[in-house]
């Protein structure tokens, strides 16, 4: 009888080790960095769309300010919208590694939006601008707090026909997750 009930003891713990980790979360974080607050939705078990709304410094663009052609810093609001293809949820679950908050590496495309700048002399051939491209970049959470990177190509533009491309654009970002639920 204790031989049975040691081998289904052990036998529950094989299985619950074997349970597959839902990778199908929504989050909301407060991002520290160009503060904004940032809600990410899974679509899909690896497919996450991430909206992100704040305030905070950003890079003019050579082609979208009159007099700074070389590259200056402003205040502005944003929006950003960012689709994210998470492609190693299940290496990091088989090595053990940490899943949650939508924790791991992705490729996606990002669209971002600025407002008009605040607190600078700075003058921009328009008061909006966009930019859009592809990424790679990563994030990890560690408990509550969220580590993001990315990098990428963006083609910018405004509403006054004025553009360009930028080679390489980054984007690093600390915040705190304040909630997660699993969406089915």
């Amino acid at each position: 009888m204790k031989t049975s009930l040691l081998i289904v003891f052990l036998a529950s713990f094989f299985v619950m080790g074997q349970a597959e980790i839902d990778t199908k979360q929504n989050v909301l974080r407060l991002n520290l960095i160009n503060p904004g607050v940032e809600y990410e939705h899974s679509l899909t078990e690896k497919s996450k769309l991430s909206i992100n709304a704040g305030y905070g410094i950003s890079m003019s663009y050579p082609e979208l300010t009159f007099v700074q052609k070389n590259h200056a810093f402003f205040f502005s609001t944003f929006l950003d919208v960012h689709y994210k293809f998470v492609y190693n949820f299940d290496r990091r679950n088989e090595k053990g590694k940490s899943v949650a908050y939508n924790s791991g590496d992705f490729v996606g495309l990002k669209f971002n939006g600025r407002g008009k700048n605040t607190n600078t002399d700075l003058i921009r051939t328009d008061h909006v601008d966009f930019s859009v491209g592809p990424t790679w970049g990563f994030q990890r959470s560690y408990s509550r707090f969220h580590f993001l990177f990315n990098a990428g190509p963006v083609y910018y533009f405004d509403t006054n026909v004025y553009s360009g491309i930028y080679p390489i654009m980054l984007e690093l970002n600390i915040g705190y997750n304040v909630w997660r639920n699993k969406s089915r």
